[in-house]
């Protein structure tokens, strides 16, 4: 092989490496959530293989990369313990245990490493707390510092009653954590200290009431935060000022009419995304199993739908963009699927890709290895 690759100019040596197909994997949440799984994915196919368990454990709902893409962390379950799990990932993709570290407050909703690769933090929902997990040299979590939440907005009964983190992950410059909490209709932004490593409540940016913060991503150029809103299917846009770590909202686009979501037993946002260019958001919505894809406006961060793509599958908890975001993924969590979808780089538009589906149990996340 090496004396093959020799022969190749730069120009075909780099398109050889770009078709060699890349590792993705899947977590998995629920029933029959017995594991992590692993494929691989074809990008000038967009065709992926069938999926194997690649590690054996409970509920490993949502999974993170360390920055050198040599270690694989997942919030899981041993024994009756929530914590995080640290894989080895090998060339060939294969994942070997490393260490689990308890939270100390149950299970977490999800898991974020910072782009220092000194610490990781997972969000407990149950526990309404946030872990930060110091991590050594050759990437293990040590015991974590836990810090709490406070309050409810009390707007949806018994799902605002008390706090709720339910995801993690920092500034794009990592110098502010930021954590949408549901149960306080907000993102509590955090100061980070990645030496010691530490975090430090720094502030609150209030969202929708009674929307129910779930995910969030910035925009490329860092300008903008998406905040995605679980119970209203809605995206909150808001101002971030990278100096100060603070954030203004803006405005709020619905992911869905009135008139559909009405018309449905249960409606729930559950993912978001944003297109390497920034032109387009994209957002999961469980129960009408759809994608809502938008337009977004460069100098206001204003979002508006054009279009609502159906994932073929169920309760699609979880979607992701390929690295070269040709493609978008999306996880059917009861209908056992992964189902792929073409994306136009022009108008942002999917298109489904009949016989592209594969199957996972109880898929929660996807993850692309870099």
């Amino acid at each position: 092989m090496k004396h093959f690759l020799s022969f190749l100019t730069p120009l075909l040596f780099a398109a050889f490496l770009q078709a060699e197909p890349m590792d993705v994997y899947f977590g998995t949440g629920g029933k029959g959530a017995d594991g992590i799984y692993h494929a691989t994915f074809d990008a000038e196919t967009g065709k992926l293989t069938d999926a194997t368990r690649a590690a054996e454990i409970a509920s490993p709902g949502f999974l993170a990369m360390h920055p050198d893409g040599e270690v694989l962390y997942a919030v899981a379950t041993v024994g009756k313990e929530g914590g995080a799990a640290a894989y080895s990932v090998a060339d060939d993709g294969s994942l070997k245990f490393m260490s689990f570290v308890p939270t100390g407050d149950g299970g977490g909703a999800h898991i974020a490493v910072h782009p220092s690769g000194k610490f990781l933090l997972t969000a407990q929902y149950g526990g309404g707390s946030v872990a930060l997990y110091p991590l050594d040299e050759a990437g293990n979590p040590g015991e974590p510092t836990l810090t709490k939440h406070e309050g409810g907005s009390g707007v949806v009964e018994a799902r605002q009653d008390s706090p709720h983190p339910h995801w993690c992950g920092f500034s794009p410059d990592g110098r502010f954590a930021l954590i949408p909490d549901l149960g306080l209709d907000g993102i509590v932004i955090y100061a980070v200290d990645a030496g010691s490593p530490s975090i430090k409540k720094h502030g609150f940016a209030e969202s929708v009431a009674g929307g129910g913060p779930r995910h969030l991503r910035f925009s490329p150029d860092g300008k903008f935060i998406y905040l995605l809103n679980e119970f209203s299917l809605s995206v909150s846009t808001f101002a971030w000022d990278a100096e100060k770590g603070t954030a203004k909202m803006l405005s709020v686009a619905p992911a869905l009419s009135e008139e559909v979501k009405a018309g449905e037993g249960f409606n729930s946002a559950a993912e978001i995304l944003v297109h390497p260019s920034g032109n387009f958001v994209y957002s999961s919505n469980r129960g009408h199993d759809t994608v809502s894809v938008y337009a977004a406006d460069a100098a206001t961060g204003k979002l508006s739908v054009i279009q609502v793509q159906p994932i073929r599958g169920a309760f699609p908890r979880n979607i992701n963009l390929s690295p070269d975001a040709n493609w978008l993924l999306a996880a059917g969590a009861d209908s056992n699927t992964i189902s792929v979808h073409a994306l136009d780089q022009e108008t942002g538009k999917l298109s489904y890709q009949r016989g592209h589906v594969i199957n996972v149990p109880s898929p929660i996340c996807i993850l692309f290895a870099p």
